[in-house]
This record gives structure tokens, C-alpha cells and sequence, in this order.
């Protein structure tokens, strides 16, 4: 048995059975898509909607953007939490792109997402062997409890109705002992009057696009990219290059300072297209954690604001 086939037997020899029975299992282009019946309880149906028409947009990430998304997401994340002995799941994986960061460390990953979306994970995904795709949603993710090792959910829980519970959803899934990782939208406890006015703007600007049509949104979302972003980080990235790395960070969209284009394209749609999101404080996102059964938790301090890992005690 060749090294190649080694690494895929031990991969497949970590998964575990489904705890209910797939409503079908779909052909991908690439793998098979195991699709669950999706409840009709803390789901916003549009919201679902609306990131399925947005990862059929943006999903065609390269290795250089998957590497920078990992520096900055997963600095928090250490060997102990996920390496090639961990069975893992990611929680509203979107595109895969959370997926495809750890699936060089990983022993295996579930990936699961609720819409369209798992179709653009396929591709994404499609040559990496230690990966399972389902279609399912948080109030029903279809294993047992206390199966894995590791399990995450970036940028997704905040776009939920209830945040606690779906958290609590997901950590029961994790074994005692085990980590669960996620990023919640920070709600700017740290800014001045006037940056929080201009995010109250936004934010009606926010609701609007929100409802337009998906080809509409999308339009409307590139110009905002190009018009809006685009000015504020070549503006960050001029502070930056004569060394004035103290002001640019004060410029609002610093975050985007380094990232690609499409990546700012791509996030300006996930700002201003989605119809629901919360924001919580750093003692909120801490209190949640420790709720849904987490401890030894730690926030990072570097942005986004706020991805934080905890270990499940209970």
C-alpha cells in the first residue's frame, strides 16, 4: 500500500456514522453530498438563501488567500487542538475555505453547511480525501454527541437567531476535553461616538441592500467594494508603506489593508447582503462560550474581532 493510499485509509477509518439517516445522498462533481431535512426552528430561511447565491459568487479562493486567512484566523489555534489525530467539523463551512486551511493538519473534517453553498465546497475541496459533506443546519447536526475532537463555526453563528443555542449545539458535539473554535461580529465596544454613528449608517445601508434582488445585491455590493473600501485601504496601505503604521490602523477597514481584491469583494457582499446579524462584546462572546460549556477560553487580540477557542470541561 503506497503512502497515498495509506493517508486516505486512516483518514476514512476516522469517520463516524451519521446518528439519523440522509433525506438523499447527491453526486457532486466531486464527492458525494449527504443532505439531512433542515428543521424549521432557529433558521432564517432567507439568510440560508442569500449565502448560497453568495458563495456561487465568490468561491474560486487561492492558495495565497486561503494561506492569509489562515494567519489571521487561526493564530489561536495550536497543535494539541488540531492535528492529524483530530476528527473535526466546521459548522456553516460555506465555500470550504475554513475546511481547506486545516486540511493539511487535520485527521478529518465534517464540513456542513445549509445551503447551496456545499455544492461550491465540493469544487473547493475536491482534492483533499480527509473531508465529508452534508447539508444540514446547527439544530441538527447529524452525529452524536461527544464525537470529535475539534469542532468550529467562523462567521456563522451571529447570522443565527439564537447565537447561545446554536453554540450550545455545537459544543455538545465535541467530546469533553475537546476544543470548539469560533469568530462572532464584535459590536465596537472599544470605538468612539462617531465611528459608532457611522456604523449605525452603514448598517441602514445594510438593511436595504439586504432585500434587493440576489443580482441586484451582488451589483450594488461590488460598487460599494470599489467606491467605499477600496479608497479607505489603498488609504491604510499609503500609512503603511512611509511607516506610519500607528495612523493607518486607525482608518476604518484597516483589516483589508493586505488582503486581495476579491477577497474585499467578496466580503463586502457578506456585510451588506445578509439580512441578520448580531454583534457581541468580548465579554459577551466569553459568557456565551462558558454557557454552551466551554472553559479555558482565549480571545484573540488581533483582528477579526472576536475569534476565540475554548475547551469543553462539561
Amino acid at each position: 500500500m503506497n503512502f497515498y493510499f495509506l493517508c486516505t485509509y486512516k483518514a476514512l477509518s476516522m469517520q463516524r456514522p451519521f446518528n439519523i439517516s440522509p433525506r438523499n445522498t447527491l453526486k457532486g462533481r466531486h464527492k458525494e453530498i449527504y443532505e439531512f431535512e433542515l428543521p424549521d426552528h432557529n433558521i432564517d430561511d432567507k439568510v440560508v438563501q442569500s449565502f448560497g447565491e453568495e458563495w456561487s459568487k465568490f468561491h474560486q479562493f487561492s492558495q495565497e488567500d486561503i494561506d492569509q486567512l489562515g494567519e489571521m484566523y487561526f493564530d489561536i489555534i495550536t497543535d494539541e487542538m488540531v492535528n492529524e489525530r483530530t476528527y473535526g467539523f466546521d459548522l456553516g463551512c460555506g465555500t470550504g475555505r475554513w475546511t481547506k486551511v486545516l486540511t493539511s493538519r487535520i485527521g478529518f473534517m465534517e464540513a456542513i453547511d445549509p445551503s447551496d453553498a456545499i455544492y461550491t465546497a465540493d469544487e473547493l475541496l475536491k482534492n483533499d480525501d480527509n473531508v465529508r459533506l452534508s447539508r444540514a443546519s446547527s439544530d441538527r447536526i447529524p452525529f452524536d454527541d461527544e464525537t470529535f475532537d475539534f469542532g468550529m463555526s467562523i462567521g456563522v453563528l451571529h447570522h443565527i437567531p439564537d447565537t447561545q443555542k446554536a453554540m450550545r449545539n455545537c459544543v455538545e458535539k465535541v467530546k469533553k476535553g475537546g476544543y470548539f473554535y469560533t469568530y462572532l461580529y464584535y459590536n465596537f465596544e472599544d470605538r468612539g461616538f462617531l465611528f459608532k454613528t457611522l456604523f449605525g449608517i452603514v448598517d441602514g445601508v445594510r438593511q436595504v441592500v439586504s432585500s434587493l434582488s440576489p443580482r441586484l445585491k451582488k451589483f450594488i455590493c461590488d460598487i460599494i467594494a470599489i467606491v467605499i473600501y477600496m479608497p479607505l485601504v489603498l488609504l491604510a496601505r499609503l500609512f503603511n508603506k512611509v511607516g506610519m503604521d500607528s495612523i493607518a490602523k486607525r482608518i476604518p477597514l484597516y483589516f483589508y489593508h493586505d488582503q486581495s481584491f476579491y477577497i474585499i469583494r467578496n466580503d463586502a457582499l457578506d456585510r451588506f447582503g445578509t439580512a441578520l446579524e448580531q454583534r457581541f462584546s468580548k465579554q459577551e462572546v466569553i459568557t456565551m462560550m462558558k454557557h454552551a460549556g466551554l472553559d479555558d477560553i482565549v480571545v484573540s487580540d488581533g483582528a477579526p474581532y472576536w475569534h476565540a477557542v475554548g475547551k469543553r470541561v462539561r
